[in-house]
């Protein structure tokens, strides 16, 4: 777990010691941290770790006053966004949310105007400045749509001139950016460039959701790293206090992806997805625990006893899926893997997971799936994947005939396939290409010595088949 944390980039991990401090931390656990790169904190066994949350995070607030920073928005990727932005645009830049509180800014070493120094100050924008941008339309005219506002100067408040621009994903207004002029003009193409940060912003908003107790954080970080394997399924079971053989599985979530919603929205529809999933899985299985990776929502069922095992399973990721997609008005499937005896099957479990995901993305009709149930349709699907991405897999005599296809406007791969469709009737093949039987006879003939296959050979015509159905 020591050196999990380091490779996840933690600067410290506390421990239960004897005494109060790690000198009385097992030498493994020592050589550990050090391997690992982290401080290594000891515990008393008497101290609760809600209190040792709280006093981190004062220490935390501590710190990051004396930066002028919020505790946890210190290592942000806002603030480098904010900084890029005013680099491209020649202003000082500020980003906000949608209560107006100050996100991120960029540093400047320029003389800035009264209402940014509150801001920043402040972390909010005043109340008597941000009454008169009411009164000037500038929020109405933000919150509208994709647009950049120009506020120009007002001299005797002390406002320079500024660009602001909302922040939206989809319908929904997440913030503001705003760039205030300095000692020289901004740029000539300030206000294209702030329409694309604004797009780059809105996915990092979308992502903010709100952030969980830390007992939620705790077993959404063990989960994810059960799944991506970085931790050992004896440790995890033993922090969650889980069953080492009761049956566990993984169901795998995730959003539709169009071509109708941006990459913003898709990222505030996949936060949302977390908590509806956690709010239905909790409903479930009291033990259900959930986690976002790489764009899915996981569900690791850890304690799966009695009431129907793997048709219930079933049944609850098709319901979750129903009320997820009419929630969020975006497809949501699911893909449920195998139920194995404890949760060291979680990993392989959340694979099949994804496999049967990737397989039903094309066929939105399908809300929810086993393995078992589209056992077929994920190694067809596999293989052409295979086919497409690795060249030597290939024949180059099946690649030939395509190409003689292809050059010459020919018929042969067409005609092969209806004849194979038909376990060799030359007939039933020729009525379902509307030609006559010797015309079929003759292209298959044809496609053999074009190719050099040997289409009587079973071997030969099964992977022929398959390189010319998916590729």
């Amino acid at each position: 777990a020591v050196l999990a944390a380091g490779q996840r980039g933690a600067a410290a991990v506390a421990v239960k010691a004897a005494g109060a401090s790690a000198t009385g931390a097992d030498e493994p656990l020592l050589a550990a941290a050090r391997d690992a790169e982290v401080a290594l904190l000891g515990v008393p066994a008497e101290v609760r770790w809600s209190q040792l949350d709280v006093l981190a995070k004062d220490v935390l607030a501590d710190v990051a006053d004396e930066a002028g920073l919020d505790a946890g928005e210190a290592h942000t990727d806002l603030f480098g966004l904010a900084q890029t932005i005013a680099t491209v645009t020649g202003g000082h830049v500020s980003i906000e949310d949608s209560a107006n509180r100050v996100l991120a800014y960029s540093s400047t070493g320029d003389e800035v105007d009264e209402l940014r120094r509150l801001s920043i100050l402040g972390r909010q924008g005043p109340e008597q400045y941000l009454a008169l941008l009411r009164k000037w339309g500038v929020y109405e005219r933000v919150r509208s749509g994709e647009r950049v506002v120009r506020v120009e100067a007002r001299p005797e408040l002390g406002i320079v001139e500024r660009l602001v621009v909302g922040v939206h994903a989809g319908r929904r207004w997440l913030g503001t950016i705003w760039v205030a002029r300095g000692d020289k003009p901004l740029a000539h193409r300030a206000e294209r460039a702030l329409l694309g940060a604004a797009r780059v912003v809105a996915a990092q908003l979308a992502r903010r959701r709100p952030t969980p107790d830390v007992g939620v954080q705790f077993r959404e970080s063990l989960l994810a790293g059960l799944l991506s394997g970085r931790l050992d399924p004896t440790s995890v079971a033993g922090q969650l206090g889980a069953s080492g053989d009761a049956p566990a599985v993984v169901l795998g979530f995730s959003v539709a992806e169009t071509e109708q919603v941006d990459r913003s929205q898709l990222e505030l529809l996949r936060a949302e997805l977390i908590n509806l999933v956690s709010v239905h899985a909790a409903a479930f299985r009291r033990s259900a625990l959930v986690t976002a990776l790489e764009g899915r929502t996981y569900v690791l069922l850890p304690e799966l006893t009695g009431r129907g095992g793997a048709n219930a399973v079933l049944r609850f990721a098709k319901e979750v899926a129903t009320a997820a997609g009419k929630d969020l008005r975006m497809p949501v499937q699911a893909g449920v893997g195998s139920i194995g005896p404890g949760i060291a099957v979680a990993p392989e479990s959340r694979r099949e997971a994804d496999r049967v995901l990737d397989t039903i993305a094309a066929d939105r009709a399908t809300l929810a799936a086993s393995l078992d149930d589209v056992r077929a349709e994920v190694l067809l699907a596999e293989t052409a994947a295979l086919l497409r991405e690795q060249p030597s897999v290939r024949d180059p005599r099946v690649t030939a005939l395509v190409e003689h296809d292809r050059r010459y406007g020919g018929q042969l791969v067409m005609t092969v396939l209806r004849y194979w469709d038909a376990f060799g009737d030359v007939r039933a093949a020729a009525d379902a290409l509307g030609v006559h039987p010797n015309t079929v006879r003759y292209r298959v003939r044809r496609a053999a010595e074009v190719s050099g296959l040997d289409l009587a050979d079973p071997k030969q015509r099964l992977f022929a088949e398959l390189q010319l159905r998916f590729t």
